[in-house]
């Protein structure tokens, strides 16, 4: 019998594509429904506004968590020491967001996305890996 080894990865398929631009898309949402929920008194829409709010952030603490952890490297951590408490703010604020109606959450949320792109674009393996680069 031949043993079988399983390997997990945020696709089930290590593709090497990683780009912070998952998690602010998804952030952006939380910040564009929070804001439509604050304009409205449909209920049934801010209902409806609400649950996909907590959906996008949880998406967003999930692209986070995989970009954290599949793609920064002990040397990336070591290079630049604030990673790991910016990554925690991050899902934490994702959290908070989640809770929240408020857009500004989900403003802080973007906030500190941005500064995990700024980390992830001076990295040497960012360039072969993500997506959309700044220009």
């Amino acid at each position: 019998m031949r043993r079988v080894t399983i390997a997990h990865a945020h696709c089930d398929l290590y593709c090497g594509v990683y780009d912070p631009a998952q998690a602010k898309i998804e952030a952006l949402s939380v910040l564009k429904i929070a804001q439509k929920y604050q304009d409205s008194d449909d209920e049934v829409f801010r209902a409806r506004a609400l649950q996909l709010k907590e959906e996008r952030a949880e998406d967003v603490k999930h692209h986070l968590m995989v970009l954290w952890v599949d793609f920064f490297t002990a040397e990336h951590r070591q290079e630049f020491s604030n990673l790991d408490d910016l990554f925690w703010r991050a899902i934490h604020q994702a959290g908070d967001a989640k809770k929240s109606a408020d857009p500004a959450d989900g403003q802080k949320l973007i906030d500190l996305i941005d500064e995990i792109a700024d980390i992830f674009w001076q990295t040497e393996k960012a360039k072969g890996m993500g997506v959309y680069p700044p220009s």
